[in-house]
Parts: structure tokens; sequence; C-alpha cells
């Protein structure tokens, strides 16, 4: 669990030294960086073809991706754009087809989530977390990024890396006095927690509503292997 969040993690080491090497050469910012490929590598499904690379996409895969697109998000200023490998089917797929029959995976549901950073405005957002695992599955216990969208009201992402336990988790705000909040959480029961043809809305995204406002914030419990999408807005 932690060695594949590690790996994804080290997307924010590669990125930190290609851009102080975009940096020294570019100060102005005048060439944008793409990250052509990223995502997980599982063994293929059994009885697939092994050169269709068709695999199934856990609630793991899903916070790899939340993982991902938070370290993206804090590098918006290089990162110009990123493509996941790949989006029906193959890999890391956001959908997968069988004939007529389609679903969507806990990794598309963590893409629509995090569609409001998009074209936002990013803020820098501070985190302050254990680090889980040791070695080469080592992993911060919180992932998180923020924008501010043009309405004014601030996207904040955050995702729960820790396998079993829960998080008691203070956000602050600053800016917004006592913001309204509207959350949507998506999570699983188990480790493997995915989506199949027969019952494709096992894992979705649900109204979060434990949020408790304070002065220029909020407290929250954040659930096991869980990705929280909150928006507030200006009291």
């Amino acid at each position: 669990w932690y060695f594949l969040l590690n790996t994804a993690n080290r997307m924010d080491e590669l990125l930190r030294a290609q851009i102080a090497v975009m940096d020294r050469y570019d100060p102005e910012d005048r060439v944008g960086l793409l990250v052509d490929e990223w995502g997980t590598w599982h063994l293929v499904e059994p009885r697939t073809n092994e050169g269709f690379l068709y695999q199934q996409n856990t609630i793991r895969d899903a916070l790899a991706a939340a993982l991902t697109l938070n370290i993206f998000n804090r590098h918006c200023r290089r990162v110009h754009g990123a493509n996941i490998a790949q989006t029906v089917n193959v890999l890391q797929a956001m959908v997968l087809t069988e004939g007529a029959r389609m679903l969507l995976t806990p990794t598309y549901h963590v893409f629509e989530m995090y569609a409001g950073h998009q074209d936002a405005v990013n803020l820098p957002c501070f985190v302050e977390a254990a680090t889980l695992g040791e070695g080469d599955a080592a992993v911060p216990g919180l992932s998180a990024s923020a924008s501010r969208a043009e309405d004014g009201s601030v996207l904040v992402t955050l995702a729960n890396l820790h396998a079993t336990e829960a998080q008691q988790v203070g956000v602050t705000l600053h800016g917004l006095g006592d913001p309204g909040l509207e959350g949507r959480i998506l999570a699983g029961p188990a480790l493997n927690s995915h989506n199949t043809f027969d019952e494709p809305s096992r894992v979705r995204p649900e109204e979060y509503g434990e949020a408790v406002p304070g002065k220029g914030g909020c407290e929250l419990e954040l659930p096991p292997r869980a990705v929280l999408a909150l928006t507030a807005r200006a009291g």
C-alpha cells in the first residue's frame, strides 16, 4: 500500500529537480513543463490479453491519483499539462468497458472532484502530518492542495493516505471569515474496494457534512483511504 503511494509521491521530488533546472535557465517562466504520462501500472487482469494492459482500478489507485494531482496543482507555475496513462481500459483507466457496458473507476471520480482546480488560481497550501511507513514505503499521512475560483470560492482537496486509520484534520482558510462549507468524499470500505459491472457504484463520491465550521476554517475527520473535496465560500 505505502510502497505504491511512495512511488506516486516521487513525482514531487522529480518536479522539484526539473523545475530548479528550468528556473536557472528560464527565470522568466517562458517555457511550461508537460508530464506526458503518469499513473499506476499493475499486473493485467486474469484471462485478458497481456498486451492490452487491462487492469482493475481500486481506491488505492484513486489515492495515488489524488496525491499526484495535488502535486501537479502545487507546481502549476511550471506544470502546464499532465496526461494520465491512459483513459479507457488500459493501465490506470478512468473508464472500463465490457461490450455495451461501461463503468467509472475510482480514479475517474478523483478527476471529477478535482476539476475545480482547472483554470483557478493556485493558493499556498501548508500541511503538517506524520509520515506513514518507512524507507521506500514512506509517505506523508496527508496530501492537499488548494485553489481559488473566479467567483472567490476556495477548493481544498485532501487525501488521507492511511490504510486503516481515520485522521482528525484542522483546516485554516485565511481571508474567508467564517466560510460556508460544502464537501464531497470518496472512500472505500476495504483496501481493494473497486467498481464492477455488476456493482458499478460501489465506490463513488458522497456528500460530506461532517466538517465543523470554526473561525477561519473547520475541523473534520477523514476516514482511512479517503479523498475529500471541500469548497469554502466567504461568510
